[in-house]
Order: C-alpha cells, then structure tokens, then sequence
C-alpha cells in the first residue's frame, strides 16, 4: 500500500508510505490518488495531505520516469492526479515534512494551504534531469509566490528551505515536527466549524479564473442567502449578541 488513508467523519488524512523510496511517487500512488478522489468527490471531505517518516515526497518514482515515452508524456499521468486533488471541493492542506521535490512538490503546490516543518526542502529540480517540472509547477507556483521566484526556483533547480518557503508564501506557518500533524488537525477543526457549503463555495470562488469574477460570487451568494444554514447561523450569532 503506497497510500494510507485515516477516514474521519469530517477529514481524511492520507499518509505518502513509500520509506524504502523516500515516497517517491509512482504509478500506485497515482492509482491510489485517483481512487481517493473519487470518494471524495461523492462525499466531500477535508482533506490532509502527508508523508511517513520525515518525508512529505522526495519525487516522481525516476526509475518509472526514465521508462516513459513522449506519449506517457502527453498523457500528464501526475498532472491529471494533482489537478484531480486541486478540484476537490473541499480544502486540502499539505502537511509538509522534510524533503518536497519535483513531483512531491508539485503534489504540495495543488494543495489549497500548505504548513511544514523546519526541516522542510522544497523545490523541482527536474531540469538537471534533462525534463521540466509539468505536473503543475509551471503555473501553480507563479501563482502562489508571483513570477519572478518562480522563475528563480524553476530555471535554477533550487531547493528553498523553511524559513525562505514561509518568507515567501509558499508555506503559511511552520511547526516542530512532532506538532505537525495536530496542526493540520487544528486547521481541519476551524473549517469543519465553519458551513461545508459555505467553504465549498469559497473554494470554488478562489479557484474561479478572474474573468469570470465578480459574477460567480454573486451566483453563489444567492444560492447561500436562500440556505437554511444561513438563517440558522446568523440567528445564533445574533442570539449570543443579545445575551
């Protein structure tokens, strides 16, 4: 099993168990990905992403790799997974410790909120393997930290440590490693106190390209004002003002 998967009633944990190979991603733990994508699309979950022993992913499985032809290319055998985990409609954080690199940093980039450890190196170093970072980099990463550090991190190959990933953004906050995952909990518990619907369609709204907006959140504001959460929830906070 290249992928554990912890099933809460309102989360799913899934633990990257590969140590022999550093968790490397292969073609398993991409079938397995899309199998969990699969159910949470039906059963929409938060969902945290992480790795076993001290490592989130240190990559694409490079053996499997060097196997690939220009068709498995074209195919985007990882990018339709991580775009798969992106679209999920409700959060997915990455709880991030140790080494991220190439695909595993690219898995980390399709995640809505990212926290690490200080021990974390992320980065694609897939030019000095004579291919580009193309499950996701390329566009999601200038998107998170702005053009020109992309720029720097993608052309150059370099690992970006803790305290310069959180000066960039690419982390929100960083954790010892033995907090990690009760942090990933933590921000799990704030957003199921919030309305499942109410952050699907935030979701929604922040993965919404700008042309389209501010259209889409007024149409998703309507749907929420007619809600009966809505109602109920805003009659209760108006309840505890009046005590």
């Amino acid at each position: 099993m290249t992928l554990h998967i912890e099933e809460h009633a309102d989360r799913v944990v899934a633990t990257l168990d590969r140590p022999e190979k550093r968790n490397a991603i292969d073609q398993d733990t991409i079938d397995a990905l899309h199998s969990l994508c699969a159910r949470l699309e039906v059963a929409p979950r938060t969902l945290i992403l992480t790795g076993s022993g001290g490592v989130f992913a240190a990559g694409a499985d490079i053996a499997q790799l060097r196997e690939r032809t220009a068709a498995d290319a074209r195919k985007g055998i990882n990018a339709m997974a991580f775009i798969r985990i992106n679209d999920l409609p409700m959060p997915v954080i990455a709880a991030i410790d140790g080494y991220a690199l190439g695909g595993g940093a690219e898995l980390a980039y399709a995640a809505d909120i990212r926290i690490a450890t200080p021990s974390l190196r992320i980065g694609n170093p897939e030019t000095g393997l004579g291919i580009i970072a193309a499950a996701g980099a390329t566009w999601r990463l200038p998107e998170i930290v702005g053009e020109a550090r992309a720029s720097d991190l993608l052309l150059t190959g370099r690992t970006l440590d803790a305290d310069e990933a959180l000066q960039w953004g690419l982390v929100s906050a960083v954790h010892p490693a033995d907090e990690l995952l009760d942090a990933a909990h933590a921000i799990a518990d704030r957003i199921a106190a919030n309305d499942p619907l109410a952050t699907r369609h935030t979701k929604r709204a922040i993965r919404t390209p700008r042309a389209q907006h501010p259209a889409i959140e007024l149409e998703l504001q309507a749907e929420l004002f007619e809600s009966p959460e809505k109602h109920r929830r805003m009659t209760e906070f108006l309840e505890r003002k009046r005590r």
